[in-house]
C-alpha cells in the first residue's frame, strides 16, 4: 500500500506544477494579447491624430478660399460644413457596419491567435 502511496505523491506534485504552468502560461498569453491590442490602438490613434490635423487645417484653408471667391467669408464654411454632414450620413449608413464588423473581428482574432 505505501508502494502505491510513494508512487501518486510525485504523479500528483507534477500535476499541480503542471497546472499552475498552464494557469501561468494563460496569464502571460492574455498580456501578450492584451499589450499588442493596445499598442495597435494607440498606433493607430496617433496616425488618426495626424490625419485629423491635415483634414482640419485643409478644411479651414479650404473654407477661407471659397469664401473669398464667392465674396462671403460663412458662404466658404457653410459649403465644407455642409459636404463634411452630407459625407458623415452617407458613411455612417453604409460604412458603419463593415467598420464595426472590421474591428470586432480583429480584435477576436489578435486574442485568439496571439503567437504562442
Amino acid at each position: 500500500m505505501e508502494d502505491k502511496a510513494s508512487f501518486m505523491e510525485p504523479l500528483l506534485e507534477r500535476a499541480e506544477e503542471y497546472g499552475k504552468t498552464s494557469i501561468e502560461l494563460l496569464k502571460l498569453k492574455a498580456v501578450e494579447a492584451s499589450a499588442d491590442i493596445i499598442s495597435s490602438l494607440v498606433s493607430r490613434s496617433i496616425a488618426l491624430l495626424s490625419i485629423l490635423l491635415f483634414l482640419l487645417i485643409s478644411s479651414i484653408g479650404l473654407a477661407i478660399w471659397l469664401g473669398e471667391n464667392y465674396g462671403a467669408m460663412w458662404f466658404g464654411f457653410v459649403c465644407v460644413g455642409g459636404f463634411y454632414g452630407i459625407t458623415s450620413v452617407i458613411l455612417f449608413f453604409l460604412i458603419h457596419p463593415w467598420i464595426k464588423n472590421y474591428i470586432s473581428n480583429s480584435v477576436v482574432s489578435r486574442i485568439l491567435n496571439s503567437p504562442s
